[in-house]
């Protein structure tokens, strides 16, 4: 009970860096707190498990002793109780032992991890983080064309980690990928991950939760509403066989073969280009970038190629800067990534130690990034920028100061007029699309 209690306020500790924030999928650095938040407490449910195994023990214990006694008594009632301490021992136990056992039985050990996990809940994720991370699958999922048997199987190309058991989304984490997205009004995520859960469960998944009959449901309707008249028909036929008294279902399947008879007699043409094009472009996402399926080509790695010819005049070099007395003894490692326009990218300019400095200062100061929106100026997070940012001044740390220094020693710029150093740390599928970036100064 004393480690349970100890365990508690270790983890009260653990959460006074994050507690203030929120938005925890639009940051991986705040989300590592809350796997060392969700290790302890699986501690304390540890020691919790032990305790009621202890208890159950201490109780089977009480049940043999007194299995034994009551059944040599009862073979010969009297002549057991005949003998005076018997009779003794039975006032005995009736009257005190069966009151300490019903004291055990009656002990709930459980009162330190429900205190514990009950301070802990209210600085968990909430409903917003979990629409926010499965959202960001689902960009993910459009942005590198990924189909949703390869995200639910946990082989994702590019991915730094190894796919484990826990990595694999199961028929329920399906299930409820296509609840966000139907809650969105988006039908084209809706039918494609309500298919992957009822795929998964034809393939044997079991769930106390989630069955065939609420998953047609959602697919019935989710491809009704994208025109698809007769698959529609077809999900409410096989969920009337499961059951022939599903209400909704029953009205919807009149109503969806009426409609195809409508629509059969004023003999839509399948072919017709507008309708191809509204198949083609449907779960896309209409927004603000004309630009998005070039920008979406990039991040697959599919943009512009160079030539080979192009290619063979990119170099690597150490680079001095006109013998700058910074780097005439040690240059700059610099490597050219574009020719025109002119890239190069320069290499370990900053250290790791400095580097793990630099996010020991900005991580309690990250808060979720914001746009300044161009009709009113005023600051505010948008969809299309999911990260947080900190903002660190040269004043703050020497090792700030000497990547102020670093930046214009290389580039030959004056940071002095420059923003504070921006520390970016971005979420699940994080993300800042193509913008515009410029400030504005208003009339004085």
């Amino acid at each position: 009970m004393a480690k349970l209690r100890h365990c508690c306020t270790v983890l009260l500790l653990l959460f006074t860096s994050v507690s203030a924030h929120s938005d925890f999928f639009t940051s991986i650095g705040h989300m590592t707190d809350l796997l060392f938040v969700e290790r302890d407490l699986v501690s304390s449910l540890k020691d919790y498990v032990s305790a009621e195994e202890d208890k159950l023990q201490r109780i089977k214990r009480w049940a043999d002793r007194l299995d034994a006694l009551s059944t040599a008594g009862s073979q010969d009632p009297e002549g057991f109780l005949g003998h005076p301490v018997n009779a003794f021992k039975l006032i005995k136990r009736l009257n005190t032992e069966w009151a300490e056992l019903e004291s055990l039985v009656l002990t709930d050990v459980s009162d330190a991890f429900v205190s514990n996990l009950t301070i802990q809940r209210q600085h968990f994720p909430n409903d917003d983080d979990q629409t926010g991370a499965a959202k960001a699958l689902m960009r993910l999922q459009d942005t590198y064309k990924l189909d949703t048997e390869t995200i639910s199987s946990g082989r994702l190309l590019g991915s730094s980690s190894v796919a484990t058991t826990s990595s694999v989304l199961t028929m329920e984490d399906c299930y409820d990928l296509g609840k966000v997205a139907y809650s969105d009004v988006d039908y084209y995520h809706t039918e494609l991950w309500m298919a992957q859960a009822l795929k998964q469960l034809e393939q044997g998944e079991e769930s106390s939760v989630v069955d065939a009959i609420a998953i047609l449901d959602y697919l019935s309707y989710s491809v009704y509403q994208q025109g698809e008249l007769e698959r529609a028909l077809a999900f409410t036929k096989k969920l009337l066989e499961l059951d022939p008294s599903h209400q909704r279902a029953n009205g919807n399947l009149k109503y969806f073969e009426y409609q195809l008879s409508k629509q059969k007699k004023l003999e839509v043409d399948d072919n017709d280009e507008e309708q191809r094009m509204w198949k083609e472009n449907r779960g896309r996402r209409d927004d603000y970038l004309p630009e998005r399926k070039q920008y979406e080509k990039l991040c697959r790695g599919e943009g512009v190629r160079m030539t080979p010819r192009r290619q063979s005049r990119l170099f690597c070099r150490y680079y001095d800067n006109g013998r700058h007395p910074r780097f005439v003894i040690g240059p700059l490692k610099q490597e050219d990534e574009w020719d025109s326009p002119h890239i190069v990218r320069y290499h370990d300019i900053v250290s790791e130690r400095d580097m793990e400095k630099v996010k020991e200062l900005a991580k309690p100061r990250l808060r979720r990034a914001t746009i300044s929106n161009p009709t009113t100026g005023v600051l505010e997070t948008a969809q299309y920028r999911i990260s947080k940012s900190a903002w660190l001044g040269a004043y703050e740390h020497p090792v700030v100061d000497k990547i102020n220094r670093r930046i214009e020693d290389i580039t030959g710029l004056d940071v002095s007029t420059a923003e504070d150093l921006q520390v970016a740390n971005y979420g699940v599928g994080g993300q800042y699309e193509p913008h515009f970036d410029f400030g504005r100064v208003t009339d004085q």
